[in-house]
């Protein structure tokens, strides 16, 4: 068994897992950006009115009433117009509500997990409604009906559910089989995320008192959080933490203290910080995507979740490309456009912080520019309305492929 980690160590972790951390090692950059000390984007304040009223363009074309729900896996099965929600409930409704809440989460945590980029090329097809999907929507589709056949259930006529031993019978190729990969319609990182599904089996087969004993299931970590609940409200930010403590261990390649994986923390030479927390960056993107599709299937059983604005805007490629495809940011030299990045890579974490601690500017303008509040329209409405949407459009708008400006290398387990 491995060594607890100290009492110093436990306390850098928990401070790296929290918002507040995220919020204030991206600032720095900001900070460092301001003064042009960064080595590859320059920062451009008076670009963030145009930014902000094209984000407010999008948002009024998407949601003309202005009433916006949280941003969240759960907007993206509903593409295409087609109501799979409705499909899902229909199948679930002579469940109790308990059990209906794990469901959603097997759901919804398996399809936030495979929702790193796709790439230019891969596209899913929906038989059902004759429909092609690609990337985040596409994505979505496709692990919507991986579970409802039950793809990763080990249980012989219940498919809605995923449990340890389902998820560690995924391989390549059968998640292959699933999103329709072949050599003329490959997917980015496909080997990366079975990896991941299997590694997410094992982390559920051995934390028996987040998942349970008996048939340990990934659902059953509704169970959990609902016995943390005070009464029936639970925070934000205990969410997130109970998401990065209970799937740390799945990440792939990452940096560890005292023995526990960090996850989505990555070392920047400019960064300052506290003992041992000095030169990281956290951002916690995919478990912060996650900590937001969450909250419905919480507040759905009659868990509420407070404190939302806690949270931070996502470090990906739509929120990060919009401000470099609008001149908020503009890269130093012609290698950060003209070369592939790794996720580990200066450029990358410069690009992702810039991207979160601006995201917070951004939505300062958007509800300045619409005469509304911080409660009226949080951050998750803005990320959910605007900034991502706009993100794409601009992308398309700019590049045939509606591919990000800047080019990463990915293992499909990041973006």
């Amino acid at each position: 068994m491995a060594p607890k980690p100290t009492q110093q160590e436990q306390d850098a972790i928990a401070y790296l897992r929290s918002p507040v951390a995220i919020r204030e090692r991206c600032q720095q950059v900001l900070e460092l950006a301001c003064t042009d000390r960064l080595s590859y984007f320059a920062y451009h304040p008076a670009q963030l009115a145009a930014a902000a009223a094209y984000v407010v363009t999008v948002m009024r074309e998407t949601y003309p009433t202005l009433v916006i729900p949280w941003h969240s896996r759960w907007r993206h099965f509903g593409v295409g117009g087609v109501d799979r929600l409705a499909q899902l409930t229909e199948r679930l409704g002579a469940l109790g509500a308990a059990e209906q809440a794990r469901c959603r989460f097997d759901l919804v945590i398996t399809s936030v997990l495979l929702d790193a980029g796709a790439g230019e090329d891969w596209h899913y097809y929906e038989a059902a409604t004759g429909q092609t999907y690609t990337r985040s929507e596409g994505l979505a589709v496709a692990s919507f009906h991986m579970f409802l056949t039950g793809l990763f259930s080990s249980r012989t006529g219940y498919p809605w559910q995923v449990d340890a031993q389902g998820l560690q019978g995924v391989t390549a190729a059968r998640l292959g089989e699933a999103l329709q990969v072949t050599a003329a319609n490959p997917l980015v990182g496909l080997a990366g995320r079975a990896a991941l599904l299997r590694r997410l089996g094992e982390v559920v087969a051995s934390t028996s008192h987040y998942f349970g004993v008996v048939a340990p299931r990934l659902g059953n970590l509704f169970d959990a959080l609902c016995a943390s609940a005070t009464p029936g409200v639970l925070p934000a930010r205990q969410l997130l933490l109970a998401v990065l403590d209970r799937l740390s261990p799945i990440w792939p390649g990452r940096l560890t203290l005292g023995g526990v994986n960090l996850g989505d923390v990555w070392q920047h030479h400019q960064v300052r910080g506290d003992g041992l927390t000095a030169g990281l960056v956290p951002f916690h993107k995919l478990s912060q995507w996650l900590t937001y599709s969450l909250i419905e299937p919480l507040a759905q059983a009659g868990v509420r979740v407070e404190g939302i604005h806690e949270l931070t805007g996502l470090a990906e490629y739509r929120n990060g490309g919009l401000l470099l495809d609008l001149g908020v940011l503009t890269p130093k030299h012609d290698g950060v456009l003209g070369c592939v990045h790794t996720t580990d890579s200066a450029v990358v974490i410069e690009w992702r912080a810039l991207t979160v601690a601006l995201l917070d500017c951004l939505a300062d303008r958007v509800r300045q520019s619409l005469g509304l509040s911080s409660q009226d329209l949080p951050l998750a409405k803005v990320l959910e309305g605007g900034t991502w949407r706009a993100g794409r459009k601009i992308a398309r708008e700019r590049r045939a492929d509606g591919s990000p400006p800047l080019h990463l290398l990915s293992d499909g387990t990041v973006f």
